[in-house]
């Protein structure tokens, strides 16, 4: 598993709010909705989309726009268009005075709008959660980025008006896979994070993928790089070069992530989550869950915050 593929496994769509939306110009919409992870694919004509404060950005036919959250945004056929509808947290729509919108534009089946000719066609998928393995990634993005869609786009846009069984199931995979891309595109061509850059190493990479393969492994710098077929001392010093920390905090800190996603699931105690990321007790788990995180695990699972 690498940083892409845990993209996957933290704000992963699991029923995820999927729209297409037709519409007429002047449009604007207000999108505070809080999603922490936003894709919006534009299938026809194009749109505008900014932050406030932010110089808006054009999003043509065939691009997609990943939008980081969960600050509220602007979506419209042009800057000067004033909000007309609010997208409120939980994907209530309203327009501005705060009159529901939802029934009269409905469209049918994830589609909503004002018709199904309009001008302009997008397709928007919401992640409601996110996901801590996920954050590192999340915190290299910029809060937009624009990319050509590809043939997942077009795929996306065939299935996401359909009825059929298993449906909810396709389309969440779908989007998984447009996110993947869109992001894969954009590091392809802007300034990568150091640790995406390293996975490509022959040595650093290896020694990445073992970690997030194995994180319940007793590892130490040493059983590492013996795996790897270096040094302990050449390891550590190119790790942390290509990295940007050393192997054991890079060790700490993904074993941390996986244990907080898991500890939100139903079933999960302190003491089954510490065996699975390489804690030998709860105590150890919850000592360096509170060092590293500023909360325990028990007030992370129940959201609390400081």
């Amino acid at each position: 598993m690498d940083q892409l593929a845990a993209l996957l496994d933290g704000p992963r769509a699991r029923g995820a709010f999927l729209l297409r939306t037709i519409l007429d110009p002047p449009w604007s919409l207000r999108i505070q909705d809080e999603a922490p992870l936003a894709v919006v694919a534009q299938v026809r004509g194009e749109s505008w989309i900014w932050f406030d404060g932010g110089e808006p950005v054009r999003v043509e036919p065939g691009q997609v726009a990943v939008v980081r959250g969960p600050e509220p945004y602007t979506v419209a056929d042009d800057p000067a268009t004033p909000p007309q509808i609010v997208i409120h947290p939980g994907q209530r729509c309203a327009t501005v005075d705060g009159e529901s919108v939802h029934q009269a534009m409905d469209l049918g089946v994830r589609t909503w709008g004002d018709g199904p000719d309009s001008a302009t066609v997008l397709l928007t998928g919401a992640y409601p959660m996110e996901g801590a393995v996920s954050r590192r990634l999340l915190d290299a993005l910029p809060p937009l980025v624009v990319q050509p869609g590809g043939a997942v786009s077009r795929l996306l846009d065939a299935e996401i008006a359909k009825d059929e069984p298993g449906q909810e199931a396709v389309l969440d995979r779908l989007l998984d896979l447009l996110l993947i891309a869109v992001l894969r595109a954009h590091f392809a061509t802007h300034h990568a994070p150091g640790w995406y850059r390293a996975m490509s190493d022959p040595v650093v990479g290896k020694a990445m993928r073992m970690l997030h393969n194995n994180p319940a492994h007793p590892w130490t710098v040493a059983a590492l790089a013996d795996e790897v077929g270096v040094s302990r001392a050449a390891l550590a010093r190119r790790f942390t070069e290509l990295v940007g920390e050393p192997p054991m905090t890079f060790l700490t800190d993904w074993r941390l992530s996986l244990a907080a996603d898991l500890l939100r699931e139903p079933d999960a105690t302190i003491g089954s989550v510490a065996r699975k990321v390489g804690y030998g007790s709860p105590f150890a788990l919850s000592a360096a869950f509170k060092r590293v995180r500023g909360v325990s695990p028990r007030e992370h699972r129940d959201g609390v915050t400081r």
